[in-house]
């Protein structure tokens, strides 16, 4: 999930593991991220707080559906306070290869309105995360370097393949060995300094899939930072793929909302 938006083994695998390429940890971290179980559902409570402590609360529900691991996927986001955005959906099909399909529902003007490629590293709801953070970024959008296998974690470098479609100049992840689930990404400008940094503040098992529940984004130059928090988490509850159409943007599915 936001995030998902950043998520024992016998000796022998974890050895295994220390022989992977940089390209196999980065694949591997992310489909822990983004991709387990074949479907879940959460609720989130994201809390935004700018250089002035001024704190602004923002609640939604997120449905995803997996159509093949590490590749093609839907979610739906569903925003129920505050008042101001209730009702409000997002919704992503994430490709492969190609740029991802965005929509936004804005219920005061009962527009649908698509998301451009462009648009998918700007604020998401006026958060420190971003569009793209929601849904994952694609492994295959960037060239991948192990720095480090130290202290339990890989230490992976990634750098855009295309630098003028993003704002950063490369970007390092942190990855827990024990469940791969990245718990650490940090942003570097042009000019080598880290201006965002994305951290799991906490990691539990659930139904034997290891889940970020609490998750924190800081703007380093804004003086802003954002936590989340998921609850109400479930994996394969069997959900319809029919949902995630422009027809379910007006109205919402409330047999996987509604629990």
């Amino acid at each position: 999930m936001i995030g998902m938006l950043i998520v024992g083994y016998a000796q022998g695998i974890a050895g295994a593991r220390a022989e992977m390429g940089a390209d196999e940890i980065a694949r591997k971290a992310y489909n822990t991220a983004y991709y387990e179980g074949d479907d879940g559902r959460a609720t989130v409570e994201m809390t935004l707080t700018d250089r002035q402590e001024r704190t602004r609360k923002r609640k939604f529900q997120i449905l995803r559906y997996d159509i093949k691991d590490g590749g093609r996927q839907k979610y739906y986001v569903y925003f129920r306070e505050p008042a101001d955005v209730r009702e409000m959906v997002y919704m992503v099909w994430k490709h492969v290869g190609s740029d991802d399909d965005r929509w936004l529902y804005l219920p005061a003007l009962d527009l649908v309105r698509r998301i451009a490629a462009s648009d998918k590293r700007s604020s998401f709801v006026g958060s420190d995360f971003t569009y793209e953070d929601i849904s994952g970024r694609s492994v295959d959008l960037d060239s991948h370097e192990l720095v480090s296998s130290e202290g339990g974690k890989y230490l992976l470098k990634n750098t855009p393949k295309d630098p003028d479609l993003v704002e950063f100049s490369y970007y390092l992840v942190s990855i827990d060995k024990e469940t791969m689930m990245p718990v650490k990404a940090e942003y570097f400008d042009a000019q080598g300094e880290k201006y965002r940094e994305i951290n799991a503040l906490e990691v539990k098992e659930i139904q034997g899939h290891p889940t970020i529940i609490r998750q924190r984004a800081d703007d380093l130059a804004a003086g802003s930072h954002t936590i989340v928090e998921f609850s109400d988490i479930e994996y394969d509850v069997g959900i319809s793929e029919d949902i995630f159409t422009e027809r379910y943007l007006r109205r919402a599915p409330r047999r996987w909302l509604d629990y």
